[in-house]
């Protein structure tokens, strides 16, 4: 997959260098359209510089480019300085353009992709401080947040970390105690936190996350994720998301290993295998590209948005490093030319967010936004980078 490390290095990166910086108030625009007119007015969220901290720590962390390393201080400076609740500690979900609260709640959600960025910083650099803060948005999780009687985290608290009563992300997803989505992703950012700092009791909660996942948020009878529920893990949706459930596939295989659990991984493994047929069999377009979400009664949403595509290339083909099924490898290379044809934006850079069944794009999504970012995609060329020089060096040592 050199087309994907080509693609992460000469489009995806420098595009946010170049483009997204507010030189004027600091840190990085809150909205360019797809054809780069800057609304420099936009809100800004802390979602969108945690992602953009991960993504070039981890571009750092590979390359050592200190282009990188300067794109990673500064969504650092721009987290702590513009999104930290200096008072009760934790990350604002919105400010206004000048740095001003606007949305003061602590969503989990949020708080986890802080983790997830200052982890991997602190991993990149060294900066203790950064894993300090990591630390303390753990710690304040884990007392707020954590539900002691049915296990898991409540979506949301307010500023000082007392229940909230709007818990949803987005108007779009329901207003419940509990989401696939947040647990999905404090899955992934106390994994990834664990790397950095070998806790304990981080490991035991991981543990904990990684069993719920399996046995609560995965359905048994589908492999597939309910996506909504109660305090009490009752489900409140029937709504399917094939992106997610692909990208849950192949996170729970790497948190299992970061956990060091022989037996759960084992069956991560398993599970993370027919997540990703369930994917190929019910998910995948006539054009090989994923598509959106299926709802009741065959009600099915069809655009090919950016991130699931991303999600898809490396989920199949982690299912077919762990299966060897072929079909898996094909559908990971479809899923690629798919973006390569349809998403990547060869005019103006980076990608589109989303693409119609007809292949026109949804001109009305920017490009960069609250939710659309550089994590997903660039994030699916490093792993998908690595993963084929793994590839590689298993033939050789077989041929050997």
């Amino acid at each position: 997959m050199q087309r994907a490390e080509v693609e992460l290095r000469e489009n995806i990166l420098p595009f946010w260098i170049k483009h997204t910086g507010d030189e004027t108030r600091g840190g990085f625009y809150g909205e360019i359209t797809n054809d780069l007119v800057v609304h420099s007015e936009a809100p800004r969220g802390s979602l969108l510089t945690s992602r953009i901290l991960w993504t070039y720590s981890a571009a750092y962390r590979r390359y050592q480019n200190t282009a990188y390393r300067a794109m990673a201080d500064r969504a650092y400076e721009d987290l702590l300085t513009r999104f930290w609740d200096q008072e009760y500690g934790g990350l604002y979900w919105m400010v206004a353009a000048d740095g001003t609260p606007i949305r003061e709640q602590k969503q989990l959600y949020g708080q986890a992709f802080g983790i997830y960025g200052l982890s991997e910083y602190f991993g990149a650099t060294g900066m203790q401080d950064a894993l300090d803060k990591a630390r303390e948005i753990y710690a304040a999780m884990e007392q707020h947040s954590y539900d002691p009687e049915h296990g898991g985290y409540f979506e949301a608290r307010n500023r000082t970390w007392q229940p909230a009563e709007e818990m949803r992300l987005s108007p779009v997803d329901l207003n419940v105690a509990k989401s696939m989505n947040t647990h999905l992703h404090i899955m992934e950012a106390y994994a990834n936190l664990l790397r950095v700092w070998p806790d304990p009791g981080l490991r035991s909660r991981l543990i904990e996350l990684l069993q719920l996942m399996m046995n609560r948020i995965i359905a048994p009878d589908t492999y597939q994720m309910t996506l909504f529920f109660d305090a009490a893990w009752n489900p409140r949706s029937v709504n399917v998301s094939y992106g997610h459930d692909i990208e849950a596939s192949w996170l729970l295989v790497e948190s299992t290993g970061i956990a060091g659990d022989p037996e759960l991984d084992a069956e991560a493994r398993d599970i993370a295998v027919r997540m990703a047929q369930t994917v190929y069999d019910e998910g995948l377009d006539s054009d090989g590209a994923l598509i959106y979400e299926a709802g009741p009664d065959g009600d099915v949403d069809t655009t090919k948005q950016w991130w699931p595509q991303a999600e898809a290339a490396v989920g199949f083909l982690n299912a077919y490093q762990l299966s060897g099924e072929q079909h898996y490898l094909e559908a990971a290379a479809a899923s690629w030319d798919f973006i390569e044809e349809h998403l990547i934006d060869h005019e103006y850079g980076e990608w589109l967010r989303y693409v119609k069944r007809d292949r026109s794009p949804g001109a009305d999504e920017a490009k960069v936004s609250f939710w659309k970012c550089p994590y997903h995609n660039g994030r699916a060329c490093m792993e998908l980078t690595e993963r084929a020089h793994q590839l590689l060096k298993d033939l050789h040592q077989d041929q050997a």
